[in-house]
């Protein structure tokens, strides 16, 4: 089983909003963690294959998966759409020495996610993206490495999240976990 404590997790919701933050410590330098968020050829090793117009203004689209628009892409801010003109993904890189944190935002109206709850539907796949991205910059194979155990896990810390936001009740929790477990740990 792998150790999911490694990423901080937080749910937010204002008027319009709600948002899951994710927070992680690569070891790797920012312009190694930066590249392989940014360049095609690196970015399908971990990530999926990602085609399209990749410069700022841009549309991308990723191979099985959503597109979007490129809205930022300058070290260390990259900012998309992703799915929906409304689904906006930040990511933010803070080097120190031979370290990166890697911080993700993903933001959707509140009429999209309904309550915090909605942190379900997303959280767990970016807890996924965080792993492979962790095993790719130390070169070790992600292939099988999430399990529906790790799902499981996944779920249920953000499942935590959310409750410990406020964001949700106890029933919007339950219900949007039963689907997430449906979806990222079977």
């Amino acid at each position: 089983m792998i150790d999911i404590g490694w990423t901080s997790r937080e749910v937010t919701r204002d008027d319009e909003t709600v948002a899951v933050v994710l927070r992680r410590d690569f070891g790797s330098p920012v312009d190694d963690v930066w590249d392989a968020l940014t360049d095609p050829e690196r970015l399908k090793r971990w990530f999926l294959p990602v085609s399209g117009d990749l410069r700022p203004g841009g549309v991308f689209a990723t191979e099985g998966g959503a597109g979007g628009t490129i809205l930022t892409c300058e070290k260390p801010l990259l900012k998309v759409t992703y799915g929906d003109e409304t689904s906006i993904v930040t990511v933010t890189l803070t080097g120190k020495d031979d370290a990166t944190t890697l911080e993700l935002t993903h933001s959707v109206p509140v009429a999209m996610a309904q309550s915090g709850a909605g942190a379900l539907w997303v959280g767990p796949g970016w807890d996924e993206a965080f792993l492979a991205l962790e095993l790719f910059l130390t070169g070790k194979e992600a292939r099988g490495q999430v399990t529906p155990e790790y799902g499981q896990a996944t779920v249920a810390a953000w499942a935590a999240a959310i409750e410990a936001s406020g964001t949700a009740t106890a029933e919007e929790i339950e219900t949007a976990r039963q689907m997430a477990l449906q979806q990222y740990a079977s």
